[in-house]
């Protein structure tokens, strides 16, 4: 809890205080006023409210505007008559600058640096000014004149600093190697690139200025001002949001206009709109970021959250302390800690602290404002001001000023005494022993509370003041005073204790040192004090711990010193340190190394010098906290008994947390008591959500637990109890069994006495006067708070027994007591423990049998949670059985507890959002609940919610005719309108039966009643109009008793009784109508009129068409074959399919045999499974057969036919198809009568490349491939490898060496002829030989003549190849071995003669002996009479040869087409025919070769 105290500053009673600001970096205060006798004068102040001393700021004219330094105590104030005067509150100089104004100062501001000032007048006049250091203005400001009077100034802020130039990233890279970066550290004398002037913020020079015209102005760095944009009215308030980079503009109208700024000034209006509130002085400040907070002299502040494009307001609603005509008319907001301040009309200062819930939860806007307790001076708050440095206030009524600063309240709680600051100086003391209350003021500002039993002191940090009660505590007097700046004090008996020069002093109430307690450096500084029973620890901030027993004289060493800091990981500092009664354990509460509190608390045991924590984090003491590996199964299997499960949830209640506050029981050594807060930025992953029938809610971790421990050197840290700090309650303050003290938030709210929120006489149950201590009674012994110290030490000693489990102590710790009292705390313990065992044994202690039959049926409920829940509703523990349910997620027994309990808003959001399975069940039973409360008109919605309305409606009614029938009238539902058109048709009541007959559509009864009054017109018209079937049928009854025939046939028909219409029509002749309705009716009709037709001479073929119609095929054929209606005949035989009379089938293609329909007779012939006959008709009369037609032929593999005759059946088709050309579907045949070589054959004959290749290689038999690899080879495979290697892979996996022999023999060929290659050709010859070898064939003297004769070939090929390839190095030698394969007989055969003429003719030429050449080229003439020389030797070697032997050249020479082949030539990559087989190796060949 915190209160502001106020402080009236010291002003001139003869003014008014027109403006009042803060200093940025000191809390000083600038406080602008003026008086009539007076003048206008400037005064500054402290934080105190105490004047600082400087020159008298005085002029005999008002001040109008100023402006602080950012950075250094300069003010700068303007007068009305124009002039400017600057305060150096540093150096206490007073400056006076040119006087450049003509006319009032309206406004001044600093740039971001304050080197430079802005000013502006009511003129107009804009004067920028260059300062230095000490606040001197330069004599040549820059001025401009906008011709409208200048109302608002804010400063532009920069733009983000180019991350190029980020001084950090800069040092990181250059520590990296980046030459780069690191240049940019370099300064060089004259230097052009002068880059560290740029490192750091840059300052903010340029400005928006606003006019009272509407103009809106931008003033850049270089002193240049254009105008922007211009608005309707006065420019009321300028703002900037630096996010977005966008510039908000409010005018007079309260006209928001949102202008996106870029570069230089230039803006874009993005957004227009008009706000709502009065338009009389109002305020416009930034809350937060991008939320915009208005007051405009209302009762609400209006916010607008420019983000999220949201809108909302904050009300005074919640507090007691506002009048409902007070209206908010200034406000401040202060960022750091996030708190609006609204001052109203009647003095009041309402505070709303921006509190985001715990979770990521999601609450509406308005939520995250909460409202505070209100502050409160004389007179209406006009203007607020926070300072920037603390948490300091200034408000300003115009008649005086005041400071106010936050104090959180301090307290102290011992022995039963509890005192409590409300004040400055003012202290509430509750004795709870004597039941006595005292109000206790003092002369200075409270800072810290100590109380005993016996005394209080209170101080301020620099006088410290103490007070002894009365033996009957009756009156509090002075017992002594004295000066210390001690902070941390603690009282025992006569002595203060406390922290002063680093080291502890012990004094008397009257100031005197009585003994000191000092501490080396090593050990630190002491920081903390506490004293329980007789027992001191102190603290240092070096983590140094030393327990004291002060039972006698002097403060003796109860114990060696403790350096936690080497025990604690990441130590940062102690927050408090404290001791139990006995001195054996010290409590730790220390704060991380970050500056973070750390979330476990530490327990040193002093007597076994060991250090234990208990992390709030995770919720487990230490001998519990080891790393959860994922989550933990929800089963109640995964722990091993109820103790293991109740730790466990317990655990899960508190995790998430930090000890805020802790406390030792005064008289139980090993009980203490923390209060945890949730820990920051806590992530809730799965939020516990509760649905409203409007919205939903989610509900996260409670902000504020108090959890009790046990301590022990054997068990270790575990949690007694724990639960949720009551928004009622401000802080816990002590703990003494069995109660727990706390702070109360809202002091005028005296409630219940003993319990939660009150405070009483402990003896009496008087309640006492506190209205700010409130103590709650320990769970476990609710019922026992009078009981004495025996029984309660019981009850403690039962705690601590069935917290650690052992069940045998705990029930000898309580076996001597009968009260039924105390076995039902005992039970109600068990509640919080979960042991249902123990529970059980309390339940038959108590005598409570219908709780012990309830707890045993509950057995059967598999979550324990929820057996749990019900011993607590048994016990009457509603809000642990509530909160047990939902912690298990058993909405339905949830619901069923809400049903019992009454509370039907809950039921029913549960039941709508978490138990759908029993939503109709629970608005049944709410619509009983309030039909038995006689409210039958909230009854009925939640009976049409259950959907029983039908029944239970008219039940809850019957009584009520007229109410009844007026909810029916308004109901929609047909099923009441029938039947209440029923009741009133019983009742003869006709004409209503009709109307609600009507209403309710139904037709039927309608027409029943009708024809019942006799007015058969109107049931008729009914029948016409809506053409319902059963009013229809009836009404054509009707007609057929009276004998209206033809209306009696024109409703049957209408109603689809057919059969009625036909019998009619043939009872009464009318025949010009029977045709028509029998096809129209169902088979059995159709069959009934074709027999009468047939029956009725020369009527034979509708008989014939009814018999087809109704699906009767045979006798429709039987019928058309008697009369010869050859037309009908085609018609029905297109209808047939197998379930036909073979013989009918056989009969029909008979028929259309003889009429030369061979297609029609072949179908028939199919469907009557006559494939042969079919078949054959298809070969002789050539009879197209068609994919369908070829599956009708194909006998189904489930038809009871031979394999053997079905595969020659699909042979037979094949056949036929191949006849025909129909390749592919021969394929398909022979493949289906698996026949694979006649199939092949067929796709063959299709020429289809891309199925022959798919269709060789799923057949995998050799014949097939090798006719595939025939195939392939009859196409052009030389421009396509994808077709070479098909071949290839085809012969070989069809075993066909021979051929595959051929095939590289055709290739080699190919190289040479096409493409001269005769390295390719020669590998291909290899592979050739390679397979030839392999290769059986029936005679073995031929297959080694032709291995001898591929042999020869390579070599001669291997000869000229190696000619060639050692030509470049010994042209010599390759000369001499193209010789002499000239001279091999039958050499063409294997190397192609005039490449090897072409050869010998290049390298004469290229050696310029042209006979020899010559004489070559006559030689190839020679042995090839009418060769294209251009095929083996280039025509200009032939040109060059004649030239230089000067002969002439014969026109029959020269070639159109030239090879162009040259030395060399012949490496074709990518060319078509391009070998792509497997590399051949050179050994082989050479192999082979010899």
């Amino acid at each position: 809890m915190a209160v502001h105290f106020d402080h009236r500053l010291d002003t001139d009673d003869g003014g008014i205080t027109t403006k009042i600001g803060w200093l940025k970096s000191s809390p000083i205060l600038a406080v602008l006023s003026y008086g009539e006798e007076i003048g206008g004068s400037v005064v500054l102040y402290n934080e105190e409210g105490e004047k600082l001393p400087h020159k008298p700021i005085t002029h005999q004219c008002h001040p109008t505007s100023f402006a602080w330094h950012p950075t250094r105590k300069i003010l700068a104030v303007g007068w009305e008559t124009g002039e400017i005067t600057l305060w150096n509150e540093q150096d206490k100089e007073l400056i006076e600058t040119p006087h450049l104004h003509r006319s009032e100062v309206t406004v001044m501001h600093w740039s971001s640096n304050g080197t430079r000032l802005l000013t502006a007048d009511i003129s107009g006049v804009l004067i920028g000014w260059k300062s230095d250091s000490k606040g001197r203005l330069g004599q040549d400001p820059f001025q401009h004149h906008v011709q409208e009077p200048i109302t608002q100034i804010i400063l532009k802020p920069v733009s983000p600093q180019d991350p190029a130039m980020d001084i950090s990233s800069l040092a990181k890279a250059a520590v990296s190697g980046d030459e780069s970066a690191l240049d940019m550290f370099i300064w060089k004398r004259g230097g052009k690139n002068k880059m560290a002037s740029s490192f750091g913020p840059q300052e903010s020079m340029s400005f928006f200025i606003g006019g009272a015209s509407g103009g809106v102005y931008y003033l850049s760095e270089q002193g240049r001002c254009v105008q922007c944009f211009s608005v309707d009215t006065l420019v009321r308030k300028l703002l900037f949001y630096e996010t977005k980079n966008v510039l908000v503009t409010i005018t007079e109208g309260l006209m928001l206009t949102q202008h996106a700024v870029f570069g230089e000034g230039d803006t874009k209006e993005i957004l227009k709109v008009k706000l709502s509130g009065r338009s009389e002085n109002p305020t416009f400040i930034w809350a937060g970021k991008g939320i915009l907070a208005t007051a405009t002299g209302e009762a609400v502040v209006r916010m607008w959250d420019l983000d999220h494009d949201d809108n909302y307001v904050l009300t005074l609603e919640g507090n007691t302390g506002y009048d409902r005509n007070e209206a908010i008319m200034s406000l401040a907001y202060n960022e750091n800690s996030m708190v609006l301040a609204g001052g109203t009309n009647m003095g009041n200062i309402a505070l709303w602290k921006y509190s985001p819930p715990a979770g990521n939860r999601k609450v509406d806007s308005e939520d995250l404002w909460k409202l505070q307790a209100p502050a409160t001076i004389d007179g209406p708050a006009r203007q607020i001001e926070w300072s920037h440095s603390r948490g300091l206030m200034a408000v300003n009524t115009f008649a005086s000023v005041y400071i106010l600063c936050e104090q959180v309240m301090n307290f102290s709680y011992k022995d039963q005494t509890a005192a409590v600051q409300y004040g400055p100086g003012a202290v509430s003391i509750e004795i709870f022993s004597a039941s006595v209350h005292h109000d206790l003021k003092t002369e200075i500002q409270i800072k810290g509370i100590c109380t005993t039993k016996d005394t209080v002191a209170v101080w301020n940090g620099k006088r410290i003041v103490v007070y002894e009660f009365a033996g009957d505590k009756s009156t509090v007097k002075a017992a002594g005073s004295f000066a210390t700046d001690a902070m941390v004090i603690r009282l025992y008996e006569q002595s203060v204790y406390a922290i002063e020069q680093n080291k502890v002093q012990v004094r008397t109430f009257q100031g005197t040192v009585k003994q000191l307690i000092t501490f080396a450096e090593s050990e630190g500084h002491p920081v903390s004090l506490d004293i329980c029973g007789s027992y001191l620890v102190v603290a240092t901030d070096a983590g140094v711990l030393r327990v004291y027993d002060l039972s006698r004289r002097e403060a003796k060493a109860h114990s060696s010193p403790k350096n936690i800091a080497e025990v604690i990981s990441g130590f940062g500092g102690v927050i408090s340190a404290k001791v139990n009664c006995a001195g054996s354990r010290v409590s730790i509460q220390v704060m991380s190394v970050d500056g973070k509190p750390d979330p476990r608390m530490y327990f040193w045991d002093v007597e076994m010098d060991a250090v234990q924590y208990f992390n709030f984090e995770t919720g487990r003491g230490e001998q519990d906290d080891y790393p959860v590996q994922g989550e933990l199964p929800e089963t109640d299997d995964y722990d091993t008994n109820d103790a293991e499960r109740g730790k466990n949830q317990a655990a899960k209640d508190i995790a998430g947390r930090y000890p805020f506050a802790h406390y030792w029981d005064p008289a139980e050594p090993k009980f203490c008591v923390c209060e945890a807060w949730i820990l920051p930025n806590i992530t809730d992953q799965s939020p516990k959500k509760t649905h409203s029938l409007t919205k939903i809610i989610e509900e996260g971790p409670v902000e504020v637990m108090v959890v009790s421990l046990f301590c022990t050197p054997e068990n270790g840290v575990l949690i007694q109890d724990s639960f949720p700090l009551s928004p009622d309650f401000g802080r816990l303050i002590g703990v003494e069994v069995p109660y727990y003290y706390f702070t109360k938030k809202n002091g005028n709210n005296p409630e219940n006495q003993q319990t939660d929120n009150g405070v009483s006489n402990a003896e009496t149950g008087t309640p006492s006067h506190s209205t700010l201590v409130a103590r709650k009674i320990m769970q476990d012994f609710v019922g026992l708070e009078n009981s004495d110290k025996g029984t309660q030490e019981a009850m403690m000693n039962f705690s601590f027994y069935l917290t650690i489990g052992n069940m045998d102590e705990a029930f000898k710790a309580i076996k001597l007591i009968k009260s039924e009292s105390v076995w039902e705390n005992m039970a109600k313990m068990c509640v919080k423990n979960r042991r249902l065992d123990v529970a059980s044994v309390c339940l038959g202690n108590m005598g409570h049998a219908r709780g012990a039959k309830a707890l045993r049926e509950a057995l059967k409920e598999p979550e324990l949670d929820a057996r749990v829940a019900v011993l607590a509703v048994q016990l009457g523990l509603y809000e642990d059985a509530e909160r047990l349910l939902k912690n298990c997620k058993r909405y339905d027994l949830l619901n069923e507890f809400y049903q019992n309990r009454g509370n039907w808003l809950k039921a029913l959001q549960t039941a709508e959002m978490y138990d759908r399975i029993h939503r109709r069940t629970t608005f049944y039973n709410y619509a009983r609940h309030l039909e038995d409360q006689g409210d039958t008109q909230n009854a009925i919605p939640n009976y049409e919610k259950s959907e029983t309305h039908k029944f239970e409606v008219p039940r809850m009614l019957i009584d009520d005719p007229d109410q009844l029938e007026d909810y029916i009238s308004k109901s929609k539902d047909k099923t009441l309108r029938r039947w209440w058109a029923q009741y009133m048709e019983s009742t003869e009541n006709m004409d209503t039966a009709i109307q609600f007959y009507e209403s309710a559509q139904d037709f039927f009864s309608l027409v029943r009643v009708y024809c019942y009054c006799n007015n058969m017109e109107k049931a008729a018209e009914v029948c016409n109009e809506t053409g319902d079937k059963a009013a229809c049928y009836y009404l054509a009854r009707q007609y057929e008793n009276q004998e209206h025939i033809k209306e009696a046939i024109h409703f049957f028909q209408r109603a689809g009784a057919y059969g009625s219409s036909i019998r009619l029509c043939k009872e009464h002749g009318f025949e010009d109508q029977l045709l028509n309705l029998a096809l129209m009716g169902r088979p059995e009709d159709m069959i009934e009129a074709a027999r009468y037709y047939e029956a009725k001479q020369g009527s034979q073929d509708k008989a014939v068409m009814l018999y087809h119609k109704a699906g009767n095929y045979s006798k429709a054929l039987e019928l058309a074959f008697t009369t010869k209606q050859f037309g009908a005949l085609q018609l029905i035989s297109g209808d047939l399919d197998e379930r036909a009379d073979p013989e009918l089938l056989q009969r029909c293609a008979d028929f259309f045999m003889e009429n030369e329909q061979y297609d029609k007779a072949v179908d028939l012939l199919a469907i009557g499974r006559k494939y042969w006959e079919a078949v054959s008709i298809c070969n002789e009369q050539t009879v197209e057969i068609t994919e369908d037609l070829a599956e009708k032929l194909t006998p189904d593999k489930d038809f009871n036919m031979d394999p053997v005759a079905r595969n020659k059946i699909l042979e037979a088709i094949g056949e036929v198809c191949m006849h025909q050309g129909a390749y592919h579907l021969a394929t398909k045949k022979f493949t289906q009568a698996g026949n694979k070589i006649k199939a092949m054959k067929a796709l063959l004959k299709s020429g289809d490349t891309e199925k022959i290749v798919f269709f060789a290689g799923v057949s995998r038999q050799k014949e097939i491939y090798v006719m595939a690899a025939n195939y392939l080879q009859s196409l052009d495979w030389r421009k396509d490898p994808e077709i070479m290697k098909n071949i290839i892979a085809f012969y070989t996996k069809g075993r066909a060496l021979d051929a595959l022999a051929s095939f590289y023999d055709a290739c080699a060929q190919v190289e040479i002829d096409e493409y001269q290659n005769y390295d390719k050709a020669l590998g291909a010859l290899g592979e050739a030989y390679k397979c030839l070898s392999k290769a059986k064939q029936d005679d073995p003297m031929m297959q080694e003549e032709k291995l001898e004769a591929l042999k020869h070939k390579m070599a001669n090929i291997k000869k000229f190849a190696m000619a060639r390839r050692v030509y470049p190095e010994n042209p010599e030698e390759a000369i001499k071995q193209c010789q002499s394969l000239l001279e091999e007989k039958n050499i063409d055969t294997d190397v192609r003669i005039g490449d090897i003429y072409g050869f010998l003719i290049e390298h004469y030429a290229s050696t310029q002996r042209w006979k020899a050449a010559h004489t070559h080229l006559k030689e190839l003439q020679s042995r090839l009479p009418g060769v294209q020389l251009g095929y083996y030797v280039n025509m200009a070697t032939v040109e060059a040869i004649h030239s230089a032997l000067s002969l002439p050249m014969d026109k029959s020479l020269r070639s159109e087409h030239i090879n162009g082949f040259r030395m060399g030539a012949g490496d074709h990559e990518g060319e078509p025919g391009e070998f792509v087989d497997e590399e051949v190796i050179e050994d082989m060949h050479t192999g082979g070769i010899g």
